[in-house]
């Protein structure tokens, strides 16, 4: 992906590894951080009080959030025979206070004046995300490495970049915008099922062939019904807030957590059984044989087993035809759970949208007779070493076709 592509969300990033200083001042309770002069092209020459957006990033599922200012100002203002100090001078709050020396800052720039502070833990696979997505080489360094972005052409972008946008809580301005409302004004204001919106998510690519390239079908599916779930989404989103959270006209706070709560498990719940539903069209396009959801041992249920459920509890069937597949969109910390699953099937297969997953974490899957699958799209955003082991899409079909052209 062109890092150009960002330029409608961001002006510049500067990253660094936060030193001792940095992450536990032992007085105050304000924080500084000093701003290089390579920061200063997006930041300014200038004092200014920025909006900011304080952004926790750690394990599964866990990211916490704050706003509030953060002072662009030069320490020296009132010496003039000494050299500009830049500082960054923000308070202390729940984000801060999980810093820790070694960890990743991400501070950039925004466009509207608001300013991203973004924590991640040093080597993890967020890191690796947040690295990719800025286009930063890989380091640790005290001092900041720049990037810009605002003088860059716009164009539009990736399904993995919005993905990590969305982690970050940037919203993806979709440039086809009409386009969408012209297919999900069937709709109305009420959400479909899954099943119904991953048909016509299908159904409007008629272009797309999935019995060609897999790879290319499967994401082209995935965004285009994500950006459809997002533009009725915010139709519906957009009108629940104008009715307010009123009870007896005193704010309903209880009824705005729970309206709150339920947008999030909706976006989170959608993208898993949308990812099923078009792996399953992959695979009928591509005259596969399967079975979904199959109760195994300890009641556990791979999404996938080939060549189906009757050949897998038949004892007598030759369990090296046999192949599991799990489908996460998102493996985070989870991965680890498909190991017992398909307990007559020695190699684990995990196909996962999550973009630059940490080598040490690759490598404990490796170790595990786990081998991870990566639509190709988006096996850029791993190193040259992982993609090496990464399987695509089509690398998966293939290697099951292979198996059940010989299983009889």
């Amino acid at each position: 992906m062109n890092r150009g592509y960002l330029s409608p969300y961001f002006l510049g990033i500067g990253v660094k590894t936060l030193s001792e200083v940095d992450a536990n001042p032992n007085s105050s309770h304000q924080h500084e951080i000093g701003i290089t002069r390579p920061m200063r092209k997006f930041m300014g020459n200038t004092g200014n009080k920025f909006s900011a957006s304080f952004v926790w990033l750690g394990n599964e599922q866990e990211s916490i959030t704050e706003f509030g200012e953060a002072t662009y100002y030069d320490s020296r203002a009132n010496n003039p025979e000494r050299a500009a100090e830049w500082r960054l001078y923000y308070p202390t709050n729940s984000v801060t206070e999980m810093m820790n020396a070694g960890d990743t800052l991400f501070l950039a720039l925004r466009p509207n004046n608001n300013l991203l502070f973004i924590i991640v833990p040093a080597h993890s696979t967020l890191e690796s995300q947040m690295l990719w997505l800025f286009d930063i080489p890989e380091q640790q360094r005290l001092r900041f490495v720049i990037r810009e972005y605002g003088n860059d052409a716009a164009g539009d972008l990736d399904f993995v970049a919005r993905y990590l946008l969305d982690e970050i809580g940037v919203e993806y301005e979709d440039p086809n915008a009409n386009t969408l409302d012209t297919i999900i004004e069937r709709f109305g204001m009420c959400f479909p099922k899954t099943k119904i919106f991953s048909a016509l998510a299908r159904t409007t690519l008629p272009e797309v062939n999935a019995n060609e390239n897999p790879d290319a079908a499967l994401m082209a599916w995935l965004s285009h019904e994500e950006a459809m779930f997002r533009r009725l989404e915010k139709r519906i989103v957009s009108e629940r807030i104008k009715k307010g959270c009123l009870n007896n006209g005193e704010a309903d706070v209880d009824a705005f957590i729970h309206f709150s709560l339920s947008v999030q498990n909706r976006r989170k719940s959608r993208m898993g059984h949308s990812l099923e539903n078009h792996l399953s069209a992959v695979f009928d396009a591509q005259g596969i044989r399967y079975s979904s959801q199959v109760k195994t041992e300890k009641g556990k249920k791979p999404d996938y087993l080939f060549p189906g459920e009757d050949e897998y509890l038949d004892i007598n069937f030759d369990a090296k035809f046999l192949t599991m597949l799990a489908a996460k969109s998102s493996c985070k910390d989870r991965w680890s759970q498909v190991l017992p699953e398909a307990e007559r099937i020695e190699q684990k297969n995990l196909l996962t949208l999550e973009p630059a997953i940490s080598e040490s974490t690759t490598n404990t899957m490796r170790e595990s007779s786990l081998q991870l699958i990566v639509p190709s799209s988006i096996q850029s955003s791993y190193t040259p070493n992982q993609q090496q082991w990464l399987w695509s899409l089509s690398d998966f079909t293939g290697f099951v076709k292979g198996k059940q052209s010989n299983d009889v």
